[in-house]
């Protein structure tokens, strides 16, 4: 039996919202000069990066570990700065889950903005864990991109 799963995850930001969505959408392979310990390439495999049905594969280093996830932009909606990326190959869904969403928002709190991941997702069975530590790692990639150069 199948368990759906939804994890979200908030990170404070100083820079603004359009930053986050056009480094996502349109500049991937920015985050390999600002965070290489984390992020080690972004190769476009279809499509026009950062157009609904692009196909990315982000190469990155997750626990220790060197990982791939193949996704496809399945929405944009810039004036929320919303991105939504369906997982379609790699270690998330060849290894650990029936299915995965990561979803990207940056929304107003207060005087300031803040990131927020979404995770979406399917687990094959109890055993299988929450992607807790994937969310630590995303969020710890926004605070990098947050806290490096200007605004």
């Amino acid at each position: 039996m199948a368990l759906s799963g939804k994890l979200i995850g908030h990170v404070e930001i100083s820079k603004k919202g359009d930053f986050f969505h056009d480094i996502f959408r349109h500049n991937p392979h920015n985050m390999v000069a600002i965070s290489p310990d984390k992020v080690h390439d972004c190769e476009l495999h279809a499509g026009e990066r950062g157009s609904v049905g692009s196909v990315i594969a982000w190469h990155y280093t997750h626990e220790g570990k060197k990982k791939v996830s193949k996704q496809i932009i399945e929405a944009v909606n810039e004036e929320n700065h919303t991105i939504v990326f369906k997982v379609i190959g790699g270690d998330l869904v060849e290894e650990i889950y029936k299915s995965f969403t990561i979803i990207l928002h940056v929304e107003q709190k207060g005087d300031g903005q803040v990131v927020v991941w979404t995770f979406e997702f399917e687990k094959p069975d109890i055993s299988t864990p929450y992607p807790t530590s994937l969310m630590d790692y995303l969020c710890d990639l926004v605070k990098g991109l947050d806290a490096h150069g200007s605004t």
